[in-house]
């Protein structure tokens, strides 16, 4: 047997606006919209054959609290990319929000940012 991790949820509170951020913003293709309900739908983006994002929409408090907070402040999420710096401008000249100048570390080359939710990712180059 083997198993895989394939996709995982990011809690939004606008569908529209959380697919122009990941698609025109940081360069993932959208996969799925499909519609579920008047209010559901279900939302994937990524790279065809690799992790994917689910894009949910919070409901309830308890969701919607946690928007932007679902690692507790960690940096939780990790955007590979094998030209760091063309992706860096390029996401810069974007608007995208860069807690801190690139650096070098021992595994590559790594910035933190946040995206319009508040999550912290990592842009890397290893």
């Amino acid at each position: 047997m083997s198993v895989s991790i394939k996709m995982f949820t990011i809690l939004v509170d606008d569908y529209n606006e959380a697919i122009a951020y990941f698609v025109n913003i940081i360069g993932l293709n959208l996969l799925e919209d499909t519609q579920i309900t008047s209010e559901k739908r279900w939302v994937r983006v990524g790279q065809a054959g690799g992790l994917h994002l689910l894009l949910a929409k919070a409901t309830g408090d308890e969701q919607v609290n946690r928007i932007g907070n679902q690692t507790g402040g960690r940096v939780g999420f990790f955007l590979n990319t094998d030209d760091f710096d063309h992706d860096y401008e390029r996401m810069l000249d974007k608007g995208v929000n860069f807690l801190e100048k690139p650096r070098s570390e021992t595994y590559g080359k790594v910035v933190v940012f946040k995206d319009p939710y508040g999550n912290k990712w990592d842009l890397l180059e290893a």
